[in-house]
């Protein structure tokens, strides 16, 4: 490769950043399909039960950059999202159940998603 070349490659952090936002905005643009009461809250509950700290992580400095790229329902849902250094419990989607295993190395606390659908109930 010339340099040329290599200079209008994208870096392998902004590979990771871009995959992050369009993560982020297909979870948004599944949820802008329903009732708008539960939309941001739907979007945090996913990303807060199925997203890795790391992720999470990373969804926050772009958030805390501007933001580029990420549709305006998950900039609205981030106030829901647990930052990766906030404590096992806390956000929304996310139970006390969170922070505990099952026997035999099963559960939330050993890595498995929870079941739960990631609709929140609508109370209209």
């Amino acid at each position: 490769m010339s340099p040329e070349t290599i200079s209008h490659e994208k870096s392998p952090d902004q590979l990771v950043m871009d995959k992050i936002v369009r993560m982020a905005n297909q979870i948004a643009t599944f949820f802008l399909s329903q009732p708008e009461n539960v939309r941001a809250e739907g979007v945090a509950t996913h990303i807060n039960k199925f997203w890795e700290p790391r992720m999470r992580r990373h969804l926050f400095e772009h958030l805390d950059n501007g933001g580029a790229g990420l549709l305006p329902l998950v900039i609205q849902a981030s106030t829901l999202i647990r930052r990766p250094e906030a404590r096992v419990g806390s956000g929304v989607g996310v139970g006390e159940d969170a922070a505990k295993s099952a026997p035999g190395g099963k559960g939330p606390g050993e890595g498995e998603s929870l079941s739960e659908p990631n609709m929140p109930e609508s109370t209209a």
